[in-house]
């Protein structure tokens, strides 16, 4: 596990209780791995079992818990995060990072089916939208919370051959403000981070990336890859009391291709 990035920084976020989505690999395991290391208590839950992650962290001192779960399923859902909250305690903070992108291979949209525009759609929007609705009673009788809902630049570049990927990232974007004004007056903060083209392991193992990410390398003012390491800092900032006068703004983290 990673080491906290300085002692004014080691324990930033302790005590608080934190849902990742998606965490069982890749960016959402990079952002279990780094909240676990500023003090979080971690809750994760994946399509996948993140058992191993878990058991990852566990070892490292971390207070973490986890298991599957789809989070298209809202009864599913409000399960886990029941669950949750019995073992970490009232989630605090949520981590909205699910969704479809590393299976999708770009194409006009002509080529996208209707049942692949809707299986994306449901899982980008309405999964988020799922999670958002399960922990927010907690978090409004608490009186405080931080939901980071993870977009993509792709939103504001209008990136050609991933027009299903693009519009549900859109629309993420859209959820974040509307909830950021209508939760502010309980204390819920909502804010929205937009990555770059990451590489992370399902993304760098790819046959078909390397094209792409050129181009995106290219058109940064950092030019170099991305790794889900650069997501880290943001995502912890968003979580912890440094944001507590922040909720419905949209972060670019992309090394500068995207400026917003």
């Amino acid at each position: 596990m990673r080491q906290p990035r300085g002692s004014d920084q080691a324990e930033r976020l302790a005590g608080r209780m934190i849902i990742v989505t998606g965490a069982a690999q890749g960016i959402g395991a990079e952002y279990a791995r780094a909240l676990a290391a500023d003090g979080a208590r971690l809750a994760l839950c994946d399509i996948v079992s993140p058992d191993e992650l878990v058991a990852e962290l566990r070892g490292h001192g971390a207070d973490v818990t986890g298991g599957v779960c789809d989070i298209t399923d809202g009864p599913a859902v409000a399960d886990f995060v029941a669950e949750a909250t019995d073992r970490v305690g009232a989630i605090t903070g949520l981590v909205n990072n699910a969704a479809i992108f590393a299976s999708l291979r770009p194409g006009p949209f002509e080529a996208i089916s209707s049942e692949d525009f809707d299986r994306v759609l449901s899982t980008n929007v309405r999964g988020t939208f799922e999670v958002i609705r399960a922990v927010m009673p907690g978090m409004r009788q608490a009186g405080y919370g931080k939901i980071v809902n993870i977009a993509s630049g792709t939103a504001f570049k209008g990136t050609p051959g991933l027009l299903h990927y693009t519009a549900s990232k859109g629309a993420v974007i859209a959820l974040t403000r509307v909830l950021a004004r209508e939760c502010g007056a309980d204390g819920v903060r909502v804010n929205c981070l937009t990555p770059g083209f990451t590489l992370s392991e399902g993304i760098a193992e790819a046959d078909d990336t390397a094209d792409i990410n050129r181009m995106t390398v290219a058109s940064r003012c950092l030019p170099r890859d991305q790794m889900p390491a650069d997501l880290t800092g943001a995502v912890g900032f968003l979580l912890s009391a440094e944001s507590d006068f922040m909720t419905g703004q949209t972060i670019v983290v992309d090394g500068g291709s995207v400026m917003h």
